[in-house]
């Protein structure tokens, strides 16, 4: 069994793989504090909780943009005497990027693109409602070629109650309209149609310039549900994508 890491700046999300299967995933939260002994206690709760046996496990793979806690990542694997890799420049053999500076891709970009390709076809278009709001452009041929980052919607909804005294947070919903009737339904529609409307304009300028007017597109990330629930640009919506993008590049190192 693998188990794939998804280490994001705000949250690490846990999946646990029997082959292609995902048999369970977990979220915790990205601290930077954390010692290898902190994280190792938390993988042996999840597993517990869940009714699995961490021995089973035979690798971790990673992908991760903070590289302070990738090194305690690491001494998990080894105090747990398992091997492992990570998605970039080791796993380049088994991916396929077209960027001008492949060295300057993210890994959870690099596994969202495989992921897309190997189960939805290419071309498509995968948009990641993450810290960033981050789109990913898979060609006709199944190799990531570029995108877009945008602000996050949590990000963009800290910044609006930091700078702006009179409004607070609200929950992150889907408003009935997008003329917002009240002051929590015009924040709702700003911060969660807003990113469907950006979505669905930056989606059809990539189509044009793709020239693939039916390129798939994938909804992913934590609030991926959320937006989707404000728009029909997405013909899937899998928050579990880049955990199997993970997973199918591991395999697909193991047949090397």
């Amino acid at each position: 069994m693998l188990l794939a890491i998804d280490m994001g700046n705000t949250q690490t999300a846990l999946g646990l793989f029997d082959d292609r299967t995902l048999l369970h995933s977990w979220r915790m939260p990205t601290d930077r504090t954390f010692t290898a002994d902190e994280i190792q206690m938390r993988i042996e709760g999840y597993f517990s909780m869940s009714g699995y046996d961490l021995s089973l496990v035979d690798a971790i793979a990673f992908a991760g943009v903070v590289p302070e806690l990738s090194r305690e990542w690491h001494e998990v694997a080894a105090r747990l005497d398992l091997p492992a890799i990570v998605v970039g420049a080791e796993t380049a053999k088994v991916t396929n990027i077209r960027a001008v500076r492949p060295n300057e891709v993210g890994a959870d970009r690099i596994a969202n693109a495989t992921a897309a390709a190997a189960l939805y076809g290419a071309p498509a278009i995968v948009v990641d409602f993450g810290t960033a709001t981050n789109i990913d452009v898979i060609d006709q041929t199944g190799a990531y070629i570029g995108g877009a980052i945008a602000p996050g919607i949590r990000i963009s909804m800290d910044a609006l109650v930091a700078r702006a005294s009179k409004l607070a947070s609200v929950p992150f919903e889907a408003p009935q309209h997008a003329i917002g009737r009240n002051t929590v339904e015009c924040v709702q529609c700003g911060i969660v149609v807003g990113p469907a409307a950006m979505a669905e304009g930056l989606v059809a300028r990539m189509k044009r310039e793709l020239n693939e007017p039916n390129a798939t597109v994938i909804a992913t990330g934590g609030l991926a549900s959320v937006v989707a629930n404000s728009t029909d640009v997405f013909d899937v919506v899998d928050s579990t994508l880049t955990l199997k993008g993970i997973c199918e590049i591991w395999l697909r190192m193991q047949e090397q």
